[in-house]
């Protein structure tokens, strides 16, 4: 049971990334690809609908993981408490920026707003990805499961690291580039015209970036975490992950034409599925690995809640996630198709 609850909060987190991360990623490139008001309102309008629902994926990944992996969501939570505020924070900014913007027809107020949701999204994926960097590296865990980590120390992963170092940066730097090319995608699959044009040149300048971190950071990884090595000689059938995502990005780049739309976004998907199916078949069975002494790492097996709970726990699961399936299929459904923004003064934003 802890390997399957290890394995459904990997699919929520990813299921979060995936859907939340072009949403980050139109709002990365916000300023970089919309010349106009208008192409920023159709910016905002290619995630409009489902911005708000695609962060509940967030919520839910942290509700599992403190019913499956209690001590691991108390020790995260005690020891990244700073980064948690800030993320906590950018995350509330990105919100009200999207919800502020238009209730003041202004050039002025709608730039403030234009620029702290173009902010808060870069900074959140350069968050998120430290964060992986700091799950994958390790933290200094105690006797008892705890940790602190100040922000950063000497910017090295060594004995005493910091939330930011050089390798944590990177995978930040990677997560950064990922989301830009996933929003790149996603604002060329629902947009049309010039921001459409820029949309897709912006996601191949960011599917460089992407190429050269992912070797980047998977021969980093590798070397910073052993383990890593230890789970790919151990069971060579892990290497589907990373030839999956290798597989997204090629597809991102063959398909990232004039004559397709959905395929690069799509192959932006398998890349982001393959890089952290990767990375969990790279630390499992850890769940929080020790980067001092390996025998303190916290595992699915000494983090669990007891295995009743997580039996009973799976049924409530299925049965919640068949209806949030069936709701995000209903959602997307009806924002199918390209977004269509009026001009001031001919009535309501439609999307069509």
């Amino acid at each position: 049971m802890e390997t399957i609850w290890f394995c459904l909060i990997a699919l929520m987190l990813a299921a979060y990334v995936v859907l939340d991360g072009f949403d980050l990623g139109a709002g990365i490139l916000h300023l970089l690809v919309a010349k106009s008001d208008r192409e920023r309102r159709e910016v905002i309008a290619s995630i409009g609908p489902v911005w708000d629902g695609n962060e509940v994926w967030l919520i839910a990944a942290g509700g599992v993981l403190y019913f499956a992996f209690p001590l691991l969501y108390a020790s995260s939570f005690s020891g990244f408490y700073l980064p948690l505020m800030m993320v906590l924070w950018l995350l509330i900014v990105r919100g009200i920026s999207l919800e502020l913007r238009s209730h003041v027809d202004t050039p002025l107020w709608e730039s403030f707003w234009d620029v702290a949701f173009a902010l808060a999204s870069t900074l959140l994926a350069v968050f998120f990805g430290a964060a992986l960097g700091n799950v994958v590296r390790g933290v200094p865990l105690h006797a008892d499961g705890y940790f602190f980590l100040p922000l950063w120390t000497n910017f090295r992963p060594g004995s005493d690291p910091g939330i930011l170092d050089w390798y944590t940066v990177s995978i930040g730097v990677a997560a950064l580039l990922t989301l830009a090319m996933h929003g790149g995608f996603w604002i060329a699959y629902k947009t049309t015209g010039d921001l459409r044009a820029r949309a897709r040149k912006m996601a191949r300048y960011a599917w460089w970036g992407v190429s050269i971190f992912t070797l980047l950071i998977t021969s980093l990884s590798f070397w910073i975490q052993p383990h890593i090595s230890e789970n790919f000689s151990r069971y060579p059938w892990g290497y589907i992950f990373p030839a999956l995502a290798l597989a997204g990005l090629a597809g991102a780049w063959l398909w990232n034409t004039d004559r397709h739309s959905l395929q690069p976004f799509l192959s932006s998907c398998v890349y982001i599925c393959g890089m952290l199916t990767s990375t969990v078949f790279g630390v499992y069975p850890n769940v929080l690995p020790s980067n001092g002494d390996p025998s303190l790492s916290l595992t699915i097996h000494n983090a669990s809640a007891p295995e009743y709970g997580l039996v009973i726990g799976v049924r409530w699961w299925i049965l919640g996630m068949i209806l949030t399936i069936g709701y995000f299929f209903y959602v997307f459904r009806h924002f199918a198709g390209k977004v269509n923004v009026e001009e001031p003064g001919e009535g309501r934003e439609s999307l069509s």
